[in-house]
């Protein structure tokens, strides 16, 4: 990318500007302009989005809330017991002193309680205003505890409703009793001076209004479309409580009462469950079990085991014996298999599709004004007569060798301009390739490219680097509409191509990224440039980062980003991986998460993530069975040269499984490297990696290493880089974004609520510390969940760690130790490799005698 240089005088500037507290002009980094404004505006749409979510303006606001919630609702009581005699007090408020007026007030709150309570009492509501507390209380309690006491939205529209239709009821009843001096406190001003034109309009016809009102409401607020089967659950409908005799009690009771009279038998089918809103907290955590039934398809006991309600039609006809055979009623019998719940869509139809993002219900994406706007950024600028004099020159080069050609056109780019010449006939398209140093020569060009034939295009192309650049900025990409709107599953914006046309790629489809270039020609830059592409388009449910950084110093902006985005080992400190021993750890953690994976997606008859996760979504997946919405995952690794200096094949080896397989299952690789040489992009890796990108490196053997053909080596640096995707290269300008920008963002995402820690990938224990501690176990030191593990394996005759994981819920270090534990209790039978362990105990008696000794 264009980079323009700085004076001396430019840089003393700069430093009196910092000094007078004053906003610089664009600051100079390596060559890059990196400033934000020459104007020294505050930007207050970013610091009030900045004080929004920020955790701890959030709670401050909250807390008051509650308190301000508190005092309102005893103002409002204190008002309906005393108000009369405080309606004279408020009315001289302004007119007398305050300590004479604070003194005659009766309200508990004083006269700032007596004041607010005698507008929303006396004036508006009424009674009804002690809906408005209960709504402010709840608006704190969500900032506070970042949950909901009960749906927001749906209690408020509720109370409101209340407020206005008791103060229209009480106003009714006040107006017909002649009580308005004495009661009209209890009904407020709107609902009296409703009511007196309402009476003139339509008599006694006005209580009737007032009842259709309530009527009206409750149809829209609980959807009632059917007035046989009105649906009146409360706003959070409770979970469906036990009788005496232990079954489960539904609430659907009444229609099974009123479908008797149907005669036609049907299938069980699951009803809505009992439960509650789901936006009366965030995503499930799956803490909560499911239990899947095992006995016969009855109603009670398929509520019982499932903890769906069930809708039985025609209960007579299924359960007696009286009943007419179902082929003399023309039905078919009912089935006699179980229903799973999570096979069902009446699930989706009672508590919608499962959505992720309800995790972090208020996490705000980043906004456009953390980047900096470039307006006034040097464009590629290449005049008329410079595109007719390099047109001659190529021209006549070409014809001093005895090439004729046809025609020439130029398209004009950010960082060079494409001349593409049709040669004339009998022209050997391999004569002209051998000319491009003398084409350079005539064109006095840092280096040219010669592309012949351009793919699909019938012409020659020779790629003139601009003598002025233009310097392509991330927020002109970002808030390009190719981008904004992009349904890609992993969108990363690449840069801008010859023709200045924004190309945005899915990092899913790649699906992985092997990139290269020498030092100082923006490799860094461009995984910045990668991560923030990410960030801004996929919610933190959605998409988990693993950096790895051996150099310690690029990736560390993105530290902020431990509790939202990044993914880290159990036992890490560090959510940025820089240790050779952590990254090895890391990678094989990858390959056990893939391998879990891959054990949902058998599960769930699904060929990819993205088919499991719409099966998921759309509820079709029991959480008991360890089923959950799984993110992507995108590995990115800075510098892998280091990694196989210090650990080769132990790198190596992981790196190369993932690329063979992990695609299906959401991980997805980015690796860069400063030296694409044969010894550190070996062909195990090289095989697995479709897509490449490189920057200019430094010899044209380094180009065919990276990209299988040369002309990266004749790129002209910053940002200037080849894309090798389904064998078409393609050349881009890399947008910049600078250290600040990444700062902002970082501390935009970091600042908001996010999960208590980051994503946890599977433990992984070396051979330092799983091997040798194998042939020495201590049965008298076991694990406290020993005889609850040995039960579990009996029961299911499967000597498996990853059983004993995801039943127990153990992290994989302890349930190779449990493991290890049963094996020198003769219980699971010794390692076999990929094969499970054999179960050398076949019944829960003879445990239980095994069991037995153990404790003696």
């Amino acid at each position: 990318m264009a980079q323009p240089t700085t004076s001396p005088r430019q840089n003393t500037l700069r430093r009196n500007a910092d000094r007078n507290g004053t906003e610089p002009r664009p600051r100079i980094n390596n060559g890059a302009s990196t400033g934000r404004s020459s104007s020294p505006s505050f930007n207050w749409g970013t610091a009030i989005d900045r004080w929004f979510t920020d955790q701890r303006s959030t709670l401050t606001l909250g807390v008051l809330l509650m308190g301000l919630a508190v005092g309102l609702l005893v103002a409002c009581v204190s008002y309906l017991l005393n108000g009369p005699a405080d309606q004279s007090v408020v009315g001289a408020a302004f007119s007398e002193p305050l300590a004479e007026a604070a003194t005659e007030t009766r309200n508990w709150v004083g006269l700032v309680g007596a004041y607010v309570a005698h507008a929303f009492v006396f004036r508006w509501f009424g009674v009804g205003a002690l809906a408005l507390p209960i709504i402010v209380f709840l608006a704190g309690y969500k900032l506070t505890f970042g949950k909901e006491l009960l749906p927001l939205s749906r209690t408020t529209a509720a109370l409101l409703f209340s407020a206005v239709w008791s103060s229209l009821l009480l106003g009714y009843i006040v107006l017909v009793t002649n009580s308005a001096e004495t009661s009209s406190v209890w009904c407020g001003g709107i609902g009296y001076e409703l009511n007196v034109a309402l009476y003139g309009l339509f008599g006694w016809g006005n209580l009737a209004f007032i009842a259709f009102l309530l009527f009206a409401f409750v149809v829209y607020f609980f959807d009632v479309r059917n007035i046989k089967m009105p649906d009146v659950s409360a706003l959070s409908r409770p979970r469906s409580p036990k009788r005496p005799d232990g079954t489960l009690h539904t609430y659907e009771e009444s229609e099974l009462e009123a479908e008797e009279e149907d005669n036609e038998p049907e299938p069980i089918i699951p009803s809505k469950a009992a439960n509650q809103d789901k936006t009366t907290e965030p995503a499930p955590t799956y803490d909560h079990t499911v239990p899947v039934a095992t006995s016969t398809p009855t109603a009670d006991a398929i509520s019982q085991s499932t903890g769906v309600t069930l809708t039985i039609k025609n209960r007579d006809a299924v359960f007696e014996d009286s009943v007419a055979d179902p082929e003399e009623l023309g039905a078919t019998p009912a089935p006699t298999f179980e229903p799973d719940p999570f096979e069902d869509d009446d699930l989706v139809a009672l508590h919608g599709l499962y959505d992720p993002t309800l995790d972090l219900p208020q996490y705000q994406y980043p906004t456009n004004s953390l980047l900096t706007d470039y307006q006034n950024s040097r464009k590629a600028s290449v005049s008329d007569d410079e595109l007719t004099a390099n047109k001659e020159k190529i021209e006549n080069t070409l014809r001093n060798f005895g090439i004729e050609i046809d025609s020439i056109q130029a398209s004009i780019g950010p960082t060079v301009t494409l001349y593409e010449i049709v040669p004339a006939k009998g022209v050997r398209i391999s004569k002209i390739k051998s000319l491009e140093d003398d084409i350079a020569l005539s064109l006095s060009a840092l280096g040219i490219r010669i592309i012949a034939p351009m793919p699909g295009m019938g012409t020659i192309g020779i790629e003139v680097p601009n003598k002025n650049r233009e310097m392509v900025s991330m927020r002109s990409v970002i808030t390009s509409e190719i981008f904004s709107n992009s349904k890609f599953d992993l969108p990363i914006v690449l840069g801008k191509t010859i023709s200045n046309e924004i190309y945005v790629a899915d990092l899913a489809k790649m699906p992985h990224l092997l990139m290269a270039g020498a030092t100082g020609q923006g490799k860094s830059v461009g995984l910045n440039v990668l991560l923030t592409s990410l960030i801004y388009k996929k919610h933190p449910s959605q998409l988990k980062l693993v950096l790895v950084d051996p150099k310690k110093v690029e990736l560390t902006l993105f530290n902020k980003l431990e509790r939202h985005f990044l993914a880290k080992l159990p036992d890490s400190e560090e959510p940025i991986i820089t240790d050779t021993k952590k990254v090895v750890n890391t990678l094989n953690s990858l390959c056990i998460e893939m391998d879990n994976r891959y054990n949902l997606l058998k599960d769930a008859g699904c060929r990819n993530l993205k088919e499991y996760n719409a099966k998921f979504v759309k509820r079709r997946l029991n959480p008991d069975k360890g089923h959950h919405f799984l993110p992507y995952i995108v590995l990115i690794i800075d510098e892998l040269a280091d990694l196989m200096m210090t650990a080769g094949k132990e790198v190596e080896q992981p790196i190369a499984r993932l690329a063979q397989l992990a695609r299906a299952i959401g991980i997805h690789l980015v690796v860069a490297t400063q030296r694409p040489s044969v010894n550190v992009i070996t062909g195990l890796i090289k095989a697995n990696f479709p897509a490449r990108l490189s920057f200019k490196v430094t010899s044209k053997i380094d180009s065919r290493t990276i990209l299988d053909t040369g002309g990266a080596e004749q790129l002209v640096g910053m940002g200037d880089m080849l894309l090798s995707s389904n064998s078409d290269i393609i050349r881009l300008q890399c947008p910049f974004v600078d250290t600040n920008e990444i700062e902002d963002i970082c501390e935009f995402v970091g600042n908001q609520r996010g999960y208590d820690d980051a994503y946890s990938l599977p433990e992984f224990v070396g051979d330092e510390g799983g091997q040798s501690d194998d042939k020495d176990v201590d049965l008298d030191n076991r694990d406290p969940m020993f005889d609850e593990a040995a039960r579990l394996i009996v029961i299911h005759q499967q000597g498996s760690t990853s059983l004993i994981q995801r039943k127990l819920k153990l992290g994989y270090n302890r349930a190779g130790r449990l493991i290890d534990q049963l094996e020198a209790a003769k219980i699971v039978g010794a390692f076999e490799g990929s094969k499970a362990r054999d179960v050398l105990v076949q019944d829960l008696q003879h445990l239980e005698e095994i069991l037995k000794r153990l404790k003696e």
